[in-house]
């Protein structure tokens, strides 16, 4: 019989979330009265799935705004689990953690790696995505977020589908349908949805995790083409984990 992990010592635990896993960690620390947790959120999704704990939405107000934030409310540990898209915050939160000494922990999942049968083409942008898209297909499949839509807007022989939580605002491509939908989602969606659409080519950023990989697998069983953008840099020096239970052991030491 395996021993019972230890206790948390006494924490107030910012996270900067926005993630499956950063949800996941404040489930996972919600129970223990010695952790006090907050999420905060950007505030992109107008209705996000709030985690348990306190939260805050919103900006910062840049890096003296965040490191502020964090001594004023006594903060004891910041774990950074944002998208592995989310650039900017990541930056902002290592020089937070200069400025103020708390310990900072990026909580990264792991990307996504071809596997036998996978036709994928690399990008290292949005940019270098909507240049190599119209030699790989014209009906995609646009996964890559709301955001980074008008990045495409100038391909008008390309039909799109776009899946996102909120409508995606102009400027857009003119051949284009909008799916509505929050993950995670199944093989059997991915493969209807492929099928029912036609879809030749699919483009995504290398994101990682499970909620939204089945798409993978639906391509490669279809034989298409993957369109896949790179993560951006992080920044150097941080401590990294790639799972929740890591993180709880960080916490722990």
């Amino acid at each position: 019989m395996s021993a019972e992990p230890s206790p948390l010592p006494a924490h107030h635990v910012l996270i900067l979330g926005g993630t499956t896993e950063a949800r996941r960690l404040a489930e996972a620390l919600a129970p223990d009265p010695s952790c006090h947790v907050t999420t905060s959120l950007a505030g992109r999704v107008a209705s996000p799935v709030l985690p348990p704990g306190d939260t805050r939405i919103g900006g910062f107000g840049g890096i003296a705004g965040l490191a502020a934030w964090i001594v004023a409310h006594d903060v004891t540990r910041v774990i950074d689990a944002t998208h592995p898209f989310a650039k900017r915050m990541s930056f902002h939160a290592a020089e937070a953690q200069a400025l103020t000494g708390v310990p900072l922990l990026a909580l990264r999942r792991p990307g996504w790696t071809p596997e036998a049968g996978d036709d994928w083409t690399f990008a290292d942008s949005l940019t270098d995505a909507a240049a190599l898209l119209p030699g790989l297909g014209s009906r995609a499949f646009l996964t890559t977020g709301r955001m980074g839509l008008h990045t495409f807007a100038h391909l008008t022989d390309t039909w799109f589908l776009v899946r996102s939580v909120d409508p995606p605002a102009a400027p857009a491509p003119p051949q284009l349908e909008v799916l509505l939908a929050r993950g995670p989602f199944t093989l059997d969606d991915e493969r209807e949805l492929i099928a029912r659409h036609r879809i030749d080519v699919l483009v995504t950023k290398d994101s990682g995790g499970s909620a939204t990989a089945p798409k993978l697998t639906a391509a490669r069983e279809a034989g298409l083409p993957v369109l896949v953008v790179r993560r951006p840099a992080v920044p150097q020096g941080v401590p990294e984990a790639d799972s929740v239970e890591a993180v709880l052991d960080w916490l722990r030491s």
